[in-house]
């Protein structure tokens, strides 16, 4: 049997043994470097989101001091000095310039658009209100409806009874969305849509029959456009 010299066998292994080692220890190192990294950004993130947060709810507190007295010029018919304010307090417009993002914003938008309808700006009017957004089924149906209001003042009825339908099938109900069918009817006739108008009072004869349309209105302007398409 022969006999193995041990000094024979080559040390480069060792050597291989020691670098693959010192490259595991960099790796991990690395590894531990950017953890750290994506811990810390993490942290930053979710630190900015609720300060952002905070900060909003903090403006809208002020904004609602703010818009008080707008909002008191707008229940008063001064939609001059409800945009515009009255030299001592904001109007809406200053409000919404100053206090993006909020809430109060959001809703002077609603504002906005109202008082521009009366004032006749009918552009100004829709521009302000499709910024607002809301949840609920009658602010958000109101200012599509009145969306449609300032298209129809334009005699644009195409666009008129789109807004009008928005507006019904938003959240539908009994007391709002009779009356946004008979507006949309309307455009509809005005439009020569007279198969769509007699759908809208249709649909308020089916399923509204107790509102204050469906039980004389309704009928009688179904009965009318029936013949017509």
């Amino acid at each position: 049997m022969k006999t193995i010299d041990i000094n024979s066998i080559p040390r480069s292994l060792s050597k291989d043994h020691k670098e693959v080692k010192e490259t595991i220890g960099i790796l991990n190192c690395d590894k531990r470097k950017l953890y750290i990294i994506g811990l810390c950004v993490t942290f930053f993130a979710a630190a900015s989101f609720f300060w952002f947060f905070y900060l909003r709810e903090a403006k809208n507190l002020n904004a609602q001091d703010d818009v008080f007295q707008a909002i008191y010029h707008f229940e008063a018919g001064d939609f001059d000095k409800a945009l515009n304010g009255d030299g001592f307090h904001k109007g809406f417009l200053e409000v919404i310039k100053q206090y993006p993002y909020t809430k109060t914003a959001n809703l002077a938008c609603f504002y906005v658009g109202v008082s521009y309808m009366h004032q006749k700006e009918y552009d100004q009017a829709r521009s302000f209100l499709s910024r607002f957004k809301a949840r609920d089924c009658i602010l958000q149906a109101r200012a599509w409806c009145v969306m449609g209001d300032a298209y129809s003042e334009q005699k644009n009825y195409k666009q008129a009874a789109i807004y009008y339908m928005k507006a019904a099938r938003y959240k539908a109900n009994s007391v709002y969305t009779p009356g946004y069918l008979v507006k949309a009817a309307i455009v509809f006739e005005a439009d020569a849509q007279y198969k769509n108008a007699y759908g809208c009072y249709q649909e308020i004869v089916e399923k509204y029959p107790t509102s204050g349309y469906g039980s004389g209105l309704a009928i009688k302007e179904a009965s009318r456009l029936s013949v017509l398409f």
